[in-house]
């Protein structure tokens, strides 16, 4: 079974949160990039990975925030049936990592960006699919509703970040492909399987609270 969640006051709130992305180097520019760590040169360099970003967004809700994410419909070519964040790839008309996360999550999941105060963002995440993913984190107030998109969204749904913060529902899972055995992380959820590249980012984000 899965641990219990933590305690409603041991959870950060909205302005903890940004504290905690600023001092870790989460903050952004003006264009929704990291300006902490060795972001400005990465994207100066040849980019080798696409660029991708999904927004990790966090609803106030009474027994603390909750992360939204998605169940991807079955018929996709890409990542079908995958529980996910809301994101996409970063295209020429985006001004940045923000900006992509914030107009996927409208798109996806009906999300108005005006919902979203953007606190900050996390490490980019590199995916074995050839991703490099942008993670940005959103705070919403209520109330806020959802009108996901039939044809890439099953269904939205919310997991109480004290349970993403809770170390023992981080698993280690692993597969085998081409010959070699690649591990992952995996927060089962309720009846939820959330793992790959979603539960990588939730994972670190976890540790980043966690100092």
């Amino acid at each position: 079974m899965a641990a219990e969640t933590m305690a409603r006051a041991d959870l950060p709130d909205r302005e903890s949160l940004r504290r905690r992305l600023q001092a870790a180097g989460g903050g952004l520019d003006a264009r929704g990039w990291l300006t902490g760590d060795e972001g400005h040169a990465q994207r100066m360099a040849p980019e080798t990975r696409t660029p991708a970003a999904v927004l990790l967004g966090l609803v106030a809700r009474t027994d603390g925030p909750h992360v939204v994410l998605t169940q991807r419909t079955a018929h996709l070519k890409d990542h079908a049936g995958q529980i996910s964040l809301p994101g996409g790839r970063i295209e020429p008309e985006d001004e940045g990592p923000a900006a992509a996360a914030l107009r996927e999550a409208f798109e996806e999941i009906g999300l108005a960006p005006e919902k979203v105060e953007v606190l900050g963002g996390l490490r980019h995440y590199d995916t074995i699919t050839g991703f490099r993913i942008h993670p940005i984190v959103g705070w919403i107030e209520p109330p806020v509703t959802f009108a996901p998109d039939p044809f890439e969204v099953a269904e939205v749904f919310e997991v109480p970040l004290g349970f993403v913060l809770e170390p023992q529902n981080h698993r280690r899972d692993s597969y085998v492909r081409n010959g070699e055995r690649r591990h992952f992380y995996v927060l089962p959820y309720r009846d939820r399987y959330i793992w790959g590249a979603t539960a990588g980012i939730l994972v670190n984000f976890a540790r980043l609270l966690a100092g």
